[in-house]
């Protein structure tokens, strides 16, 4: 009874945080900065592209599929993007991460937000047969060519006093089964983003990092990759996108979207660890992993 009513406390605490911290965002903050959004030729990355956007910056967006690329690019124009450019890269080449970044510095001259958001590797969604191809590959794409992006853009982003905005998941704070080598991959993203946000804040840098914890979200990757084996609602991309980029702007720490699906899960791990595993678990449809 005693871990429920702090558990209870905790999550009047969270209610009162969340709705005092709806600060007020205004557009003209974002008006004709540099943004490079990764893996934005579909889904969150394509959503958080667009409402880049509305509020007039200009972009670079990149992936591997030219074509779905320019028409976002185009999209984003309409939307009110003071320009939309497109550069075709492999996030599983970490020479082709550097290359990015030195392209973005040609035609945008610098950068004020760098966006990692790109997903992919060889794993597939099920039990862990000990594959270590699986493994190198989702660590390369989901970590190694964020911290490539990363070092290679730092310089631009400290002289614009910018911001990173990382995307991460629930799986890199408790874990997620059937999907090892993309868990461990989040993990990674995890430690090495908030370690660098706390050498930043030591050396007296001015540049924002802001981790993004993100549930199941509506992306065609995602319901076409686990749609049939998850019991729980996918959230909208369009609504994620509009926290995330609202969190980014905002140089928050960090933003849980779905918030009050996954905050308490997370409070759970600490408190009553036993109840959160029984709770993932009823998550999962084995019928069709197994």
């Amino acid at each position: 009874m005693a871990a429920v009513r702090i558990f209870v406390s905790l999550l009047v605490g969270l209610g009162a945080y969340y709705f005092y911290n709806q600060e007020t965002l205004s557009t003209d903050i974002v008006q004709g900065k540099r943004v490079l959004v990764t893996g934005s030729s579909t889904g969150i990355g394509e959503q958080i592209a667009y409402e880049f956007a509305r509020m007039g910056a200009h972009l670079i967006l990149t992936a591997r599929r030219e074509k779905q690329l320019k028409e976002v690019a185009q999209k984003c124009l309409e939307l009110g993007a003071s320009s939309a450019r497109h550069i075709v890269s492999d996030m599983n080449n970490l020479t082709s991460a550097h290359n990015l970044i030195e392209e973005t510095s040609n035609k945008l001259g610098s950068l004020d937000y760098l966006v990692l958001n790109h997903v992919g590797g060889s794993g597939k969604f099920g039990p862990f047969q000990g594959d270590m191809e699986a493994v190198i590959s989702s660590l390369t794409v989901n970590f190694l060519s964020y911290v490539q992006l990363t070092t290679s853009a730092l310089t631009m982003l400290q002289e614009s006093k910018g911001s990173i905005i990382v995307i991460s998941s629930l799986a890199g704070r408790i874990g997620a089964p059937f999907a090892l080598s993309y868990s461990a991959a989040k993990f990674a993203l995890e430690g090495f983003y908030s370690s660098l946000r706390r050498e930043l804040h030591l050396r007296q840098i001015n540049l924002s990092v802001t981790v993004a914890v993100l549930g199941y979200i509506d992306t065609d990757s995602a319901l076409s990759t686990v749609g049939d084996k998850m019991t729980m609602t996918a959230s909208s991309k369009e609504m994620c996108a509009q926290e995330v980029v609202r969190a980014g702007i905002l140089r928050h720490r960090e933003v849980f979207y779905p918030y009050w699906s996954l905050k308490p899960l997370i409070l759970l791990r600490d408190w009553v660890p036993d109840l959160m595993e029984r709770l993932l678990d009823t998550f999962y449809n084995l019928e069709n992993i197994l």
